[in-house]
């Protein structure tokens, strides 16, 4: 058996790459929000920042994920339990 060739163009491929693009920079937001928690001892406003940098990122993501899919671009499946 051999897979369907993926055109490189596709929508698909493009999308791929930029869910895991965000999906790095949310997990960053995260990790610098807990080293401003261990470091600054919650003096600053650093742990808020990048706890709102995170949610911001999260909330842009889905909106990307919403409109992919009405779009077209990506299509929902079940998934056998």
């Amino acid at each position: 058996m051999h897979a369907a060739p993926v055109d490189a163009a596709s929508p698909g491929t493009a999308l791929n790459w930029i869910i895991l693009f965000a999906f790095v920079l949310i997990i960053g937001s995260l990790v610098s929000a807990g080293v401003f928690l261990v470091r600054d001892k919650g003096r600053t406003r650093n742990v808020a920042r990048a706890l709102t940098v995170r949610i911001a990122l999260s909330v842009a993501l889905f909106l990307m994920l919403l409109a992919a899919w009405k779009l077209g671009w990506i299509q929902p499946h079940s998934v056998p339990i």
